[in-house]
């Protein structure tokens, strides 16, 4: 039991490593969370500091989810504790940072990461999905929650019951993250990005 609280616990703080404002500030001299959305995720990095940080940041904060959901493996704690579940604390410590004031991302690199450790396949189409749906509509937001849905319909289909409890948490973290944003798309004040091909036009 000590370990696996151990475990859950590594999992919050690796998943509170605040990315985006480590690069801000090492590189950039800035505090991303003074700028663009002030959130602490890729899509406000690139927005702020520009691609090559908002990828780093990106990757790192996959990273964060992937290493926090092999923590089982590493302790050999597999057998007592699914793998899924520190995924789920390393989720919430990026949205809820001890390191940031508990200020952090939306969930969803993050929680990409949780499943590209458990589920490679899964997160190839969510990711597919994601990048289709962003370069149609241009907004983030709505391609991030369309990419949670998916990902809960795939989990469903190949029905592995932890695997959909734990997308369906996820799923509700990403919706309920992007709650403000999706006021703005009703409103159509949501903005849209310019850094990819097409036309982002409102």
């Amino acid at each position: 039991m000590v370990e696996i609280g151990i475990i859950v616990l590594l999992a919050y703080l690796l998943g509170s490593i605040p990315s985006g404002l480590i690069i801000g500030k090492l590189f950039y001299g800035k505090d991303i969370r003074e700028h663009g959305s002030g959130n602490l995720g890729g899509t406000n990095t690139f927005r702020t500091l520009g691609k090559r940080a908002g990828i780093v940041v990106t990757l790192a904060d996959i990273l964060k989810g992937t290493l926090a959901t092999a923590l089982p493996f590493f302790f050999g704690t597999e057998m007592q504790l699914h793998e899924l579940i520190p995924g789920v604390f390393a989720v919430i410590g990026h949205m809820y940072p001890i390191f940031a004031n508990f200020r952090g991302g939306k969930a969803v690199a993050t929680s990409g990461g949780v499943l590209l450790f458990y589920a490679p396949l899964m997160f190839v189409i969510m990711l597919a999905i994601f990048i289709i749906c962003l370069y149609i509509t241009k907004y983030v937001s709505l391609s991030s929650i369309l990419g949670a849905l998916a990902a809960l319909v795939y989990s469903i289909i190949i029905w592995d019951p932890p695997l959909v409890i734990v997308v369906a948490i996820l799923a509700i973290f990403v919706i309920y993250r992007h709650r403000a944003n999706i006021k703005r798309i009703k409103n159509k004040t949501e903005p849209k990005i310019k850094w990819l091909g097409g036309s982002a036009k409102p």
